[in-house]
């Protein structure tokens, strides 16, 4: 057999191998952003130190800090995990495919207050958290803010959808609808009506698809 004759075998191989390190890869990360999401909510941000959370994943100080760059970089791993949602299809892709092919906006807004309802568990708590130590942390600021700012530039790519496909109401702008859903995202609503008030997930979810739909769609469809 020639050295050509063997090469594609060669190939195969580092490609399995290759993929079996991003894998493995992978499980690690999400393993140790889940372990510091359960220790900021348990112990608090301030007092997790990413020691503590590099001793339960069983990994260096010196992984973490090369692979998130500190609890800033935490924070935002652990809200780019929620934010994926449940399931193999990342929420964001099931929620632009119902925006795209579903031609009755009720439907598409009920749709978005389910996936607030699914996500928002995964997410607030963590950003509230985090709001709360931020106040001396100007690099966990500049992070909520980030994701803040990520947050109203969906909602606003949402809102020219609904714009473009005729479902917003005449007088109401793009910019006004994405201001108005995200509102209605805050983790601040969040807290307000699930963690004090008590209000389970679902009904939550129901409650911002109902606001919407009154906000935003046209007199026939409220």
């Amino acid at each position: 057999m020639t050295m050509d004759q063997k090469s594609p075998a060669v190939n195969t191989q580092r490609r399995y191998d290759s993929s079996g390190r991003r894998e493995r890869a992978r499980q690690t990360r999400d393993q140790i952003t889940d372990i510091a999401r359960d220790l900021f909510l348990s112990g608090g941000y301030a007092d997790t130190t990413v020691a503590a959370i590099a001793a339960a994943a069983r990994v260096s100080v010196e992984t973490i800090y090369k692979g998130f760059g500190g609890k800033p970089g935490l924070v935002r791993a652990i809200i780019e995990r929620g934010l994926a949602g449940e399931g193999p299809i990342p929420a964001e892709q099931r929620s632009d495919r119902i925006r795209d092919t579903e031609l009755d906006p009720r439907r598409i807004l009920t749709a978005w207050g389910a996936f607030t309802a699914e996500l928002a568990p995964r997410v607030a708590p963590i950003l509230l958290l985090a709001r709360d130590a931020a106040a001396g942390d100007p690099e966990l600021t500049a992070t909520l803010e980030q994701v803040s700012a990520a947050r109203l530039e969906r909602m606003t790519v949402n809102a020219r959808g609904l714009l473009t496909a005729g479902h917003i109401r005449p007088g109401i702008t793009a910019g006004q609808a994405a201001d108005l859903m995200w509102a209605y995202t805050s983790p601040e609503l969040y807290e307000l009506l699930v963690i004090r008030r008590g209000w389970p997930a679902e009904q939550y979810g129901q409650f911002i698809a109902q606001a919407l739909i009154a906000a935003l769609l046209p007199a026939q469809f409220t």
